[in-house]
């Protein structure tokens, strides 16, 4: 796991500085923070790389505080924001909640005014990424078989239990058919109807899913997510996963990973 940034940006080096000390202090070697004099040498450090938390001066030469909020927004760059200003006035707040703020420092700010803000930061951060990893995760036809379940026979829902129980096992449908007392042929025909999945699609997609989890979550090689998933072999892996996602589980978790780190 890559450490998180933070970026510092004010104007008034004594004041720069003072905040990144204390901040190295509390981040033990566990996020980096940078710093940045103007809005200008901001906008080129958050272009170049993935800041996940901005700390910034509201009164700036050329570039203000809130400019650099517009102009980060606009090239759809979206740290979590910390705003730290010498002004009180309601219009600067207000504008800055407006544009994503999630907190508001006045000067001069006290060492625990400032670690507090940020660590509210670091978990509105996570919050953010692990939305970001359900939805790039989830299979939403998946989603759509979840939400009905709760209305499908008691046969059914034991089956799909009994399936998302054991996706790492050889799953055949005489086994889930004999878990339920039902037959075989029975249990295919009840599948269908109120899953909208044949038996053996469910199991594909439940297992690539959490073939797609372990992808983004863990730094475990393939072959052992293959077996993790239920598969025998990666290549057999590999080879349904392409076939569903349109692309290798080494390029998936690629451009995945690249998303929050």
């Amino acid at each position: 796991m890559h450490s998180k940034t933070i970026l510092i940006v004010d104007d008034e080096p004594r004041t720069r500085l003072g905040l990144q000390k204390n901040l190295n202090a509390w981040a033990n070697g566990n996020y980096h923070v940078l710093t940045a004099s103007n809005g200008e040498e901001a906008i080129g450090i958050m272009t170049n790389q993935r800041v996940h938390i901005l700390i910034t001066d509201i009164q700036m030469p050329e570039i203000t505080g809130l400019e650099l909020l517009q102009i980060a927004k606009e090239q759809d760059i979206h740290p979590v924001i910390i705003v730290i200003s010498a002004y009180s006035e309601f219009k600067y707040a207000q504008e800055a909640l407006r544009l994503g703020v999630i907190n508001y420092l006045l000067k001069p700010i006290s060492k625990k005014a400032l670690i507090e803000a940020v660590e509210d930061a670091v978990q509105t951060v996570e919050k953010q990424e692990r939305a970001g990893m359900i939805e790039k995760v989830v299979d939403k036809k998946l989603v759509t078989a979840d939400t009905q379940n709760s209305t499908n026979p008691e046969a059914i829902r034991e089956a799909i239990e009994y399936i998302n129980q054991n996706l790492k096992n050889e799953l055949s449908q005489k086994e889930v058919a004999d878990h339920v007392h039902l037959n075989p042929s029975y249990l295919s025909v009840l599948f269908k109807e109120h899953v909208k999945f044949t038996f053996s699609e469910y199991v594909t997609r439940r297992r690539i899913q959490r073939a797609k989890e372990l992808l983004i979550s863990t730094n475990l090689p393939i072959y052992d997510i293959a077996e993790e998933s239920g598969y025998k072999t990666p290549k057999y892996f590999i080879k349904i996963f392409k076939e569903l996602e349109g692309m290798t589980p080494s390029a998936y978790r690629k451009n995945n990973n690249e998303r929050a780190f």
